[in-house]
C-alpha cells in the first residue's frame, strides 16, 4: 500500500506545486499530520488516510476544475484517472463538503456520484485538514475554522458552512484525539 501513498504525493505535487504554491504548502503538512496522527485510525487504513490527505485539495488546480467546487472536482477527477475509488470518494467528501455542497447546490449530485463513509478515516482527515493552516501551520481547530470566516468574510458561501459545519468538525477532531492512545492535541 506504500505505493499508493506514493503515487498520490506525486499526484499532488504535479498538480499543485506550481499553480498553487500556498495550497501546496497546506497539503504537504495536511498529509504529515495524517501520517504523524495514522495511529487513530485501524492499522489496515493508515495509508488509505494518508494518500487521502495527499489529495484532499487536488480538485484547487485549474485544469480539474468542473463545478468549481474542489471537493467535487478532485473526487471526480480521480474517478477518471481510475484511482482507487475509495480516496475518490474521501476525497470528495473530505472535512463535511457535503454540507458545502448544500451551499452550492450540489448536495444530491455529490451524494449520486459517491458514497459518504463516516469512520475513523473520515474524522482524521477531518481533523488533518481543519488543525493545518493555509500555509501548513498548525492550528487548533476553532482558529482555523476563525480563520477561513475572516478569510472569506460574512456572508461568503464558504462562511456559511463553516457556520454549519463547525459542529461536526470539532465532534470530528475530539474524536480523533479521543482515538489517540494517550493524546490530548486540542485544547478546547
Amino acid at each position: 500500500m506504500a505505493a499508493l501513498v506514493d503515487a498520490a504525493r506525486e499526484i499532488a505535487r504535479l498538480k499543485l506545486e506550481s499553480p498553487l504554491p500556498r495550497r501546496w504548502n497546506h497539503v504537504q503538512a495536511v498529509a504529515a499530520k495524517a501520517r504523524t496522527f495514522s495511529e487513530a485510525v485501524p492499522v489496515e487504513d493508515r495509508d488509505v488516510l494518508v494518500a487521502s490527505a495527499w489529495l484532499h485539495d487536488i480538485g484547487y488546480n485549474p485544469e480539474l476544475v468542473d463545478t468549481g467546487f474542489h471537493a467535487l472536482d478532485g473526487g471526480r477527477w480521480l474517478r477518471r484517472e481510475h484511482f482507487d475509488g475509495r480516496i475518490a470518494a474521501l476525497v470528495a467528501h473530505h472535512s463535511c463538503a457535503w454540507l458545502e455542497a448544500e451551499e452550492r447546490g450540489l448536495g444530491e449530485v455529490l451524494a449520486a456520484e459517491f458514497p459518504r463513509e463516516e469512520t475513523a478515516v473520515t474524522d482524521a482527515l477531518c481533523f488533518s485538514d481543519m488543525t493545518t493552516g493555509p500555509d501548513g501551520q498548525n492550528f487548533e481547530v476553532l482558529e482555523r475554522l476563525a480563520e477561513i470566516r475572516s478569510r472569506y468574510g460574512p456572508g461568503h458561501l464558504v462562511t456559511r458552512f463553516i457556520i454549519r459545519a463547525e459542529p461536526e468538525m470539532v465532534a470530528a477532531v475530539q474524536r480523533t484525539e479521543r482515538r489517540l492512545p494517550g493524546r490530548v492535541r486540542q485544547p478546547m
